[in-house]
């Protein structure tokens, strides 16, 4: 199984509408994309200024779903949200033994 981390610094102009919308589709692509076990989606609490704004824990059956998923119609419209409005998005990917629980 492989766990996808992304971690987003976002714009402080990012609109709160915009971001809410893009958080109602990332945790609506649970159940709905093919190879995607779980996924959880979290806010920074701490606001330091090494903190990023949310993560995004998902895991997949394989590095062939996680490549999926990248081009997936579902996840598209949400890069496209996300990659203008954010300051760094960083990402990394790594095999696991069992699937992260859905939030």
């Amino acid at each position: 199984m492989i766990r996808h981390v992304v971690l987003f610094k976002f714009r402080p102009d990012f609109d709160p509408a915009l971001k809410a919308e893009w958080e109602e589709g990332v945790r609506g692509l649970a159940g709905r994309v093919p190879g995607l076990l779980g996924l959880e989606l979290a806010w920074d609490e701490l606001g330091t200024p090494r903190s990023h704004d949310a993560s995004l824990i998902a895991d997949f059956e394989s590095l062939e779903a996680v490549q999926a998923y990248a081009v997936h119609p579902l996840h598209l419209p949400l890069i496209g949200i996300s990659g203008p409005n954010a300051e760094s998005i960083a990402s990394v990917d790594y095999t696991v033994a069992a699937p992260a629980q859905s939030a």
